[in-house]
């Protein structure tokens, strides 16, 4: 599924986010940025050793909630990773949808600064972070609309998304936003 935005568009797929061939990967990071289970632990695994060598040198405090730290791709196919941190579902008491909005603004803040024209997002925070799918979609999906439409950049924003039920969580979503 593809919707247009001026010049930039928003892509949909279902797949292995390991396997994009974009400027920017964004891994759905813990704090600590020590790797982890789900998408955190693929791309690390699919990374190599890297990413653990970066991310301990730059940044030996680890990202805040709602915040992105750029590291080199290492064997992906990308030109960087970013490591985001969204956050843990509390029941949407704790600003959880500005917390995960943050974290797709400040992964597009990269890419612009990068000067990456095509990023691809997991479904950051609906794993073990718990964050519902359907409401994890109405949030990256407006914030991801909303900056491209403001900046005109990065050209293409794809998300890479595991499974037939995140997908459609987010097909919806987009497909409302498109009318």
């Amino acid at each position: 599924m593809i919707v247009e935005i001026g010049e930039c568009r928003i892509e949909l797929h279902e797949g292995d986010i390991c396997l994009e061939e974009v400027d920017a990967i964004v891994n759905a990071a813990n704090s600590r940025l020590a790797g982890g289970s789900g998408v955190d632990g693929a791309i690390h695994r699919a990374a190599g050793a890297i990413l653990m060598q970066q991310t301990r040198e730059r940044y030996p405090g680890g990202c805040d909630v709602g915040k992105a730290v750029i590291t080199d791709a290492g064997d992906l196919p990308a030109k960087y990773v970013f490591h985001t941190v969204g956050p843990v579902w509390q029941g949407g008491m704790e600003k959880e949808s500005e917390l995960l909005a943050s974290a797709i603004r400040s992964c597009l803040n990269l890419a612009i600064e990068n000067f990456c024209e095509s990023i691809s997002f997991p479904a950051i925070s609906t794993g073990v972070f718990g964050y519902p799918k359907d409401l994890a979609a109405e949030v990256v999906i407006k914030e991801a609309a909303n900056f491209l439409f403001e900046h005109q950049k990065p050209k293409l924003v794809r998300f890479v998304l595991f499974d037939n039920g995140t997908y459609g969580a987010f097909a919806r979503v987009l497909e409302e936003s498109s009318e």
